[in-house]
């Protein structure tokens, strides 16, 4: 693997283990971190690159390029299927995939749900399949706001930050307090934030402000998500806000600390020694 090709949301996403099982790979987000080291020569940059996706995750995947262009002749590529008119034959088809499909769920919810888990599970091995997984949770349920969430992934994986902030948008948009898109839009943030650090430093905080704002609002309704206190002990170390920096970190690892690494934890110890 090429570290030059990997786009920085991708280190910046949920690690599917992690987020669906509660398990992360610390060795793994080791190997991972000393992969970025020969990359990126930016100290702050670095530290916080550790939240990042288990190091197995990055297989081979699809560019944004050959994904446009495949989209092309296979509307199964688009959130909902791009909204374009189906053939009889293609209506058969889902007609029969959700008769089959809700026979083995108590509810269309339910079933729903479980395609959305499944598509994670794709999500850095097969990405094409995670999209239709995600598509067909779509098919069994609709309103389920968490498809928006892997619409949003899948465009994250893909570096594709404009399509994945129309999807956290829209999500949010019909469920307001679903915390999955509110961690996931506060991540976008933070993918904008280092984007944008070695050339516009002032629209750089603006960025990480607010990723700050969506993470906290993430953690307000639900406070046990490593993800999303780890995220934020982030945040604040890269404001050298020391004291909100090392609260987080700690709640995280009260929580289990999954995500946190050695790299991180002694990266805080030396900017932050002196707040705790």
């Amino acid at each position: 693997m090429n570290p030059d090709t990997i786009p920085i949301t991708f280190v910046l996403l949920r690690g599917v283990e992690f987020h669906r099982r509660g398990e992360v790979s610390r060795n793994a987000n080791r190997k991972f971190f000393q992969l970025l080291k020969q990359t990126y020569k930016v100290k702050a940059l670095l530290t916080t690159l550790v939240i990042l996706y288990s190091f197995s995750a990055f297989g081979q995947q699809m560019s944004l390029a050959e994904w446009n262009e495949q989209a092309k002749t296979n509307i199964r590529l688009f959130p909902k299927y791009g909204h374009i008119p189906k053939t009889e034959g293609q209506k058969n088809s889902d007609k029969e995939f959700i008769e089959t499909t809700l026979k083995q769920f108590p509810t269309s919810r339910k079933a729903s749900d479980h395609l959305i888990e499944l598509g994670f599970k794709y999500l850095y091995n097969d990405i094409k399949t995670a999209m239709y997984r995600f598509n067909q949770a779509y098919l069994l349920d609709s309103t389920n706001s968490d498809i928006y969430w892997g619409y949003g992934a899948v465009y994250m994986t893909l570096g594709d930050l404009e399509n994945a902030r129309i999807q956290y948008v829209a999500g949010l948009k019909t469920a307001p307090e679903n915390t999955h898109l509110l961690t996931d839009y506060g991540t976008l943030f933070m993918a904008q934030y280092y984007g944008l650090q070695p050339i516009d430093g002032q629209n750089a905080l603006t960025q990480l402000d607010s990723a700050i704002i969506y993470l906290t609002r993430s953690y307000l309704l639900d406070n046990k998500d490593q993800n999303t206190t780890f995220k934020l002990s982030a945040c604040y170390y890269q404001k050298k806000d020391c004291i909100n920096a090392w609260k987080y970190y700690e709640e995280c690892k009260l929580l289990g600390g999954q995500p946190i690494t050695d790299d991180f934890t002694n990266a805080l110890k030396e900017q932050c020694k002196n707040a705790k």
